[in-house]
């Protein structure tokens, strides 16, 4: 529902939302080459230049035809979508837009507006990664922007396969995460995170700067990237190839002089190659939410203390085998020469007071959960 604190936005950035749409699959010709810088360089030009620079043998044609079009259309288009547009002119644009040099001129959106409030730099990060993630990258993802959420920060990502989808996850169960489109605010995109797209607009926003009903082009994801890159204080990439799309978010974010944090990962894995790359070029190391809070905040200004229930001494063991690198029942069941049954059991105990995740292949984490200090063991 549509809160009773509607947005606004002029009629001109209406029609410039409108004119991208018309615009798209010219734009997509010309950035196809080179999609990731292009088409955030293009979005800088006015309408006039954009249209002749995308598409010069018809721009005045387009420019007439994004021109005819009433402002009664335009705004009746987004309500029919149960959207609502906020532009550049007005007060709840999120502030960190406002400094960026090719901002979008509108946003359109669904959900509360009046969380656009809370998408300031300071209390907001940016969590992306690669689509096909490991475990691994999935586990951290969600757990990393549970406990973000739970501290108060806007969790901001794309609603992509893998690691976004992960963190959008992980942001609902505690606070709020704001998805950011590279299509029409109304359209579910990928299509199987229709329901995952559904509960972000209900609990938090949906956001893009494409007209309602638009669909989506290889252009218009890194063209999202920039906006989801300014809108927040921190841009965490937690698995990326060498090659990847999260690693645009990453330079468009340090263009904006906003602080990158990379999620370390094992040096044999190419989904490590990007976070360990940016780590190395002195990107701040995120081992968990504490590590963005003291990045973000100042060291110790906000602390976060995740501490579970007691454990008994073959439960603490068993945790520390899957510490040291065995993360099957198997695995562990041999290290510790207990049996599997037994092993299996303190798992699942384990599993349940939430200090490891288990895969659907049987393969266990370990979450950022600590035990009691007192109750820690030595290894036998």
């Amino acid at each position: 529902m549509i809160s009773q604190v509607a947005p606004g936005a002029c009629e001109e950035c209406l029609r410039r939302s409108r004119l991208l749409a018309h615009l798209a699959p010219y734009i997509e010709k010309l950035a196809a080459g080179a999609p990731g810088r292009r088409s955030p360089e293009l979005l800088r030009l006015s309408n006039e230049d954009l249209a002749a620079a995308v598409a010069p043998r018809v721009a005045e044609q387009v420019l007439a035809q994004v021109g005819a079009a009433s402002e009664d259309r335009l705004r009746g288009d987004l309500e029919d979508a149960e959207c609502w547009a906020c532009c550049r002119h007005d007060p709840l644009f999120p502030p960190g837009l406002r400094d960026a040099a090719d901002a979008p001129w509108m946003l359109t959106g669904r959900g509360d507006p009046t969380l656009l409030m809370r998408l300031i730099p300071d209390g907001t990060v940016t969590v992306v990664g690669a689509r096909r993630a490991s475990s691994y990258g999935r586990d951290v993802a969600r757990e990393l922007a549970r406990e973000l959420a739970a501290a108060g920060l806007v969790v901001v990502s794309g609603l992509a396969f893998g690691i976004d989808a992960c963190a959008h996850r992980g942001a609902i169960e505690s606070g709020l995460t704001v998805a950011v489109l590279g299509c029409g605010a109304d359209v579910a995109y990928p299509a199987a995170h229709r329901s995952l797209w559904r509960r972000i607009g209900e609990s938090g926003l949906v956001l893009s700067e494409l007209p309602p009903g638009a669909g989506a082009w290889r252009w218009t994801f890194p063209a999202r990237n920039r906006i989801m890159a300014a809108l927040a204080g921190m841009t965490v990439v937690v698995e990326a190839a060498e090659r990847s799309g999260s690693l645009i978010t990453a330079d468009l974010a340090a263009d904006l002089g906003r602080d990158l944090g990379a999620v370390p990962g094992p040096v044999r894995s190419r989904l490590s190659a990007g976070p360990n790359a940016l780590l190395a070029g002195g990107a701040c190391l995120v081992r968990g939410a504490q590590d963005v809070l003291d990045a973000m905040l100042g060291p110790g200004v906000k602390r976060i203390e995740r501490t579970g229930p007691e454990l008994d001494a073959t439960q603490q063991s068993v945790l520390e085998a899957l510490e040291l690198g065995d993360d099957t029942c198997d695995g562990i069941a041999a290290a510790l020469r207990l049996s599997g049954a037994e092993v299996a059991a303190k798992l699942a105990d384990l599993e349940s007071l939430g200090y490891v995740n288990c895969s659907l292949v049987g393969v266990y984490s370990r979450t950022t959960l600590k035990p009691p200090t007192e109750n820690r063991l030595e290894s036998p």
